[in-house]
């Protein structure tokens, strides 16, 4: 049978199922104040499906870097009339403008504190993933998000994805019987470039800002805007990045809240840039019932494995794919049964499904329920792939407590769970 072929009728009602408990009803008759902090590529993404909701007054823009805000105002311009208010330090637009709803969509280092910070100002928050740098900083989250009973989203869209709800009702289901691993795995492309000299950074960019809780390292072009994620000060490498998204795929799947035994190695051996993340890495995640892995590389890209990015999960029966751009797949144990897929139903632009994600956390704020990708969710899926950077920066396995959230007998490791942040950042509890 093609690959391409799959059982419409269990399709539709996949895709109805998964639609339906997305949609929401208001009684609230002013829209939401809404801000955005960082307000680049990804930001804007988010910030494009908050209006088109229609359930957003845009009231302020922060970024660092004036030439985003300058972009990000003229794209507002073409979805609606609100005039915000541009602000570079998200501390002075949280206590100015006092928003109801606060997108943070800053580089990863920068997550927990403008979170948090909007969640005391009193706002619900949409945070993109992973969460935090850290491990502890996620907690940290979670507590603000409890303590000040806020709604907080994080931005791991596929769980509202149709194909990859219906993928994961046919994964429950036991269609494709007990699953012994799950293999994810992000391969693209590139090659080893060359070091090039630090520059003074742009006019227009307040790097000290920029840098934050951070280290404060010379600036390069490769980081700002986009290619942060590469620099282990600022993110953890394409674990830490793409990583999340099939993380949590997982963590959705199972009924286990965290893996007990980690390890994981890699490296550099073909980049030669100023990047410091490895190009390559593999690591495994030892639950209690099953076993996962997970693999990239950063070279030697090859269209096979380009397309099929995602978790292969292999069960009693069968192999089931779940992908991006090309759905998922069942591939049956049994060769006289068909192969069995769903196409993806994608929104543009970047093929995400923003929109529905937004809606869900509306309704949730209208209602006080858990939204579906909750901060605590969130925590749990950005820990894997921190897990997994931890063990690979030690260089050895770690035995993981996720009661505690610590690593047993091993205080080396558990200085890892946090760090030390510069200048007047205090590290959040």
């Amino acid at each position: 049978m093609n690959r391409r072929s799959f059982l419409e009728n269990t399709a539709k009602a996949s895709v109805a199922f998964s639609a339906t408990p997305l949609l929401t009803s208001f009684t609230r008759t002013e829209k939401y104040r809404t801000a955005l902090v960082g307000s680049g590529w990804w930001g804007m993404n988010i910030l494009r499906a908050a209006v088109q909701a229609g359930q957003s007054k845009v009231v302020a823009l922060c970024d660092v870097d004036t030439r985003q805000l300058k972009t990000a105002r003229q794209e507002l311009g073409k979805l609606t009339t609100d005039q915000p208010k541009e602000y570079r330090d998200f501390r002075e637009m949280l206590a100015k403008e006092k928003p109801e709803i606060v997108i943070v969509a800053t580089p990863d280092h920068w997550h927990p504190l403008c979170c948090i910070a909007a969640i005391e100002s009193g706002a619900h928050v949409y945070v993109e993933k992973p969460v935090g740098h850290t491990i502890q900083e996620g907690r940290a989250m979670v507590n603000a998000a409890r303590k000040h009973n806020r709604t907080v989203q994080v931005g791991t869209h596929r769980r509202v994805s149709p194909h990859n709800v219906s993928g994961m009702d046919f994964l429950k289901s036991g269609k494709a019987g007990k699953i012994g691993m799950v293999r994810a795995f992000v391969h693209y492309g590139g090659g080893a470039g060359e070091k090039t000299p630090f520059q003074e950074p742009p006019k227009e960019l307040d790097w000290n800002m920029w840098c934050g809780p951070a280290p404060l390292n010379p600036y390069h072009p490769s980081m700002h805007p986009k290619g942060f994620r590469s620099y282990l000060d600022y993110a953890n490498g394409q674990l830490g990045d793409w990583g999340i998204h099939w993380m949590d795929q997982i963590m959705w799947w199972t009924e286990e809240k965290y893996p007990k035994k980690i390890f994981s190695t890699g490296g550099r051996a073909i980049r030669r840039d100023n990047t410091d993340a490895p190009d390559h890495q593999v690591a495994v995640w030892k639950f209690d019932d099953f076993t996962v892995e997970w693999e990239h590389r950063l070279f030697a890209a090859n269209e096979a494995e380009r397309t099929n990015v995602g978790c292969y999960f292999y069960g009693t029966e069968g192999t089931f794919h779940m992908g991006w751009l090309d759905g998922w797949t069942f591939y049956p144990a049994n060769k006289n049964k068909p192969i069995q897929h769903q196409d993806p139903q994608l929104d543009l632009p970047d093929q995400q499904n923003i929109a529905a994600l937004w809606a869900n956390f509306l309704d949730c704020i209208e209602s006080g329920k858990r939204p579906i990708s909750d901060i605590e969710i969130g925590h749990r899926s950005t820990n894997m792939a921190l897990l997994g950077m931890l063990s690979y920066k030690l260089g050895r396995s770690i035995d993981w407590d996720g009661d505690k959230e610590l690593v047993l007998n091993d205080p080396d490791a558990n200085k890892l769970l946090r760090r030390e942040y510069r200048g007047e950042w205090k590290y959040p509890v």
